[in-house]
Order: structure tokens, then C-alpha cells, then sequence
């Protein structure tokens, strides 16, 4: 969806006056309806949730990608921090996790919106895959044995 709003205005009054007619052209695109100063939008519920759900995820990609700058830029960041798990890698790693992440975000938003879901799955396997390499870099055990098959 590339605006979140359309041009078509329609009062309240026409609301209550020709609701199924309003409705039907919410299900084509969003509406927005006017009452004195107040501006209220209507559109499927399908729709809004997509809008939310896209905000948690940007939201949650952000902080991810602001950890891992901060990294780059030798901040401290503890273990206890949600994504303190990146301070496993060296900074090649970092720029390239970031170029991962970035480039499976903007892919997200190429998407069609019946393919949203697909599209965050992606990302989302891309940042636990990452994590679960922070596990095995920071576990003596399988540091140790990564290191003796890369010996053989």
C-alpha cells in the first residue's frame, strides 16, 4: 500500500447516511471521514494489522541495527542488553550482518502485502541465524571444535 491515507473525504454525515456505500470503498482503499476538526480513518482491519505489525518489527530492526553501529564504534554493550549477543563478532562480521539485515529489510518493503509475512519470516531467520552463530562463537565447546576442524 503506498499511502496509508487516500484523497477521498467523506463527512460523518455521509458515514451515517450511506454506510454500506462507505464501507464497500473501504474495502478498496482507505477513507478518510471528517467531523468538525477531527479526522478519523477507516480501512480493513487486515490492513491495520499489517501497519502494526510492520512498525513492531521496524522498530525492533532498529535497535538491532543501532547495536551493532554502537558496536562498530567500540561502545560497551553488556550481555544483558536484548542483542548483546552481537558483540561475539569482530567488526567484518558486524558489516556484514548489517549488510544482511539491511538488504532482507528493504526486500520486505518490495513486497506484496499478501507477502509480508514471508518477507518478515526471511529477516527473521537471517537475524537467528546470526544469533545462533553468537551462541557457538561464545560456547568454549564448540569454539574449541570449530577451531580443530578448521586445523584439519
Amino acid at each position: 500500500m503506498n499511502s496509508i491515507y487516500s484523497d477521498e473525504l467523506v463527512t460523518a454525515t455521509e458515514l451515517n447516511r450511506q454506510p454500506g456505500r462507505i464501507l464497500d470503498k473501504a474495502l478498496e482503499h482507505p477513507i478518510t471521514i471528517t467531523r468538525n476538526d477531527q479526522s478519523f480513518a477507516l480501512l480493513r482491519r487486515e490492513d491495520v494489522a499489517l501497519f502494526v505489525k510492520t512498525a513492531q518489527h521496524s522498530r525492533e530492526i532498529v535497535e538491532l541495527l543501532n547495536t551493532a553501529f554502537r558496536l562498530l564504534l567500540n561502545q560497551k554493550i553488556g550481555t544483558e542488553h536484548p542483542y548483546g549477543w552481537l558483540g561475539a563478532f569482530d567488526a567484518d562480521e558486524l558489516n556484514e550482518f548489517i549488510n544482511e539485515v539491511i538488504s532482507a529489510y528493504r526486500s520486505v518493503a518490495l513486497q506484496e502485502t499478501k507477502n509480508f509475512d514471508k518477507a518478515w519470516n526471511e529477516l527473521e531467520a537471517i537475524i537467528h541465524e546470526w544469533y545462533e552463530s553468537a551462541l557457538a562463537i561464545t560456547n568454549p565447546e564448540l569454539e574449541a571444535a570449530f577451531t580443530k576442524i578448521k586445523q584439519s
